[in-house]
């Protein structure tokens, strides 16, 4: 069945900003009292929904956070993309090679965030009204909802859709949806090893900028 709607996450595939996040995300969580690298964030927190970190923190602090930490969190993170933030390698070029397919944003983060980082990065008529956050449904990836959503508002088929993701819970959404899912290796997170766990979670196919071609599950 011919693709008639591509689908993107976005922090990750086309803002190239997990490092940014991440990094303000461990300084406060270490600033509330539990130390967190980088990397710890990244392992414990990536993909998740704001108030789904907050609980995680507080069941390994074993106590409640402050009643701002998602908010400041959010206030910290959005003034570092404003100043620093990238598109990731290559989804510039990509995004007016399929210009004539109808696409849209499927992502975890909030619609405050989305509209901030597509500003600075020039991209918001790009996708118009076509930005969704998964606030607008009831469960956050890995469940299969915001993709669901997207293909509604399109009027087609899951099978007709594909979507492009680089975490683990986004590709188990995605193949929850009955989605063709690209794993992606773009953005400046990525750790060796990285492909095998989207592989792992379903992605029917891993592209990394190196790639002359995606590489599907059965080239493993």
């Amino acid at each position: 069945m011919a693709i008639k709607l591509i689908i993107f996450d976005f922090d990750g595939v086309i803002a190239d900003s997990e490092v940014l996040s991440n990094t303000v995300l461990a300084e406060c969580v270490s600033g509330a009292g539990l130390p967190t690298t980088l990397d710890d964030a990244y392992r414990l927190y990536m993909g998740k929904r704001v108030p789904e970190i907050v609980s995680a923190v507080e069941a390994s602090l074993g106590r409640p956070l402050g009643p701002d930490f998602g908010a400041e969190f959010q206030r910290r993170a959005l003034a570092r993309f404003r100043t620093d933030l990238e598109i990731v390698a290559g989804a510039r070029d990509y995004l007016a090679g399929f210009a004539k397919l109808h696409r849209c944003i499927a992502s975890t983060s909030s619609p405050e965030r989305l509209a901030v980082c597509l500003q600075a990065l020039q991209l918001a008529e790009s996708f118009g009204a076509n930005v969704f956050s998964s606030e607008l449904v009831p469960r956050g990836k890995p469940h299969p909802d915001i993709f669901l959503y997207a293909a509604r508002q399109f009027q087609v088929s899951a099978a007709e859709c594909l979507v492009i993701e680089d975490s683990v819970g986004g590709v188990q959404a995605g193949v929850a949806a009955g989605m063709t899912v690209i794993g992606l290796l773009a953005a400046s997170h990525i750790r060796d090893g990285h492909g095998a766990r989207l592989h792992e979670a379903g992605a029917h196919f891993v592209a990394a900028p190196s790639m002359k071609r995606p590489r599907s599950r059965a080239d493993c």
